[in-house]
């Protein structure tokens, strides 16, 4: 809701500025993809090496 609101301010004060900001928002979107998909990747290899590392602990813990 506030973005909606700081957008709408801004197409008050600076309309020319917010239908730009509009039409390349899709553009950036796009661009950052590719790093949102590699941060997902990279966090489920994280992941996994921490399962591996404590998965002697949790052994353990059940006996």
């Amino acid at each position: 809701m506030l973005t909606v609101l700081i957008w709408l301010i801004l197409l008050v004060l600076c309309w020319p500025l917010a239908l730009l900001a509009l039409v390349l928002w899709p553009v950036v979107w796009l661009l950052t993809l590719p790093f949102r998909l590699l941060g997902v990747a990279v966090e489920g290899v994280f992941a996994l090496l921490r399962a591996l590392l404590f998965l002697p602990a949790r052994v353990i813990a059940r006996l």
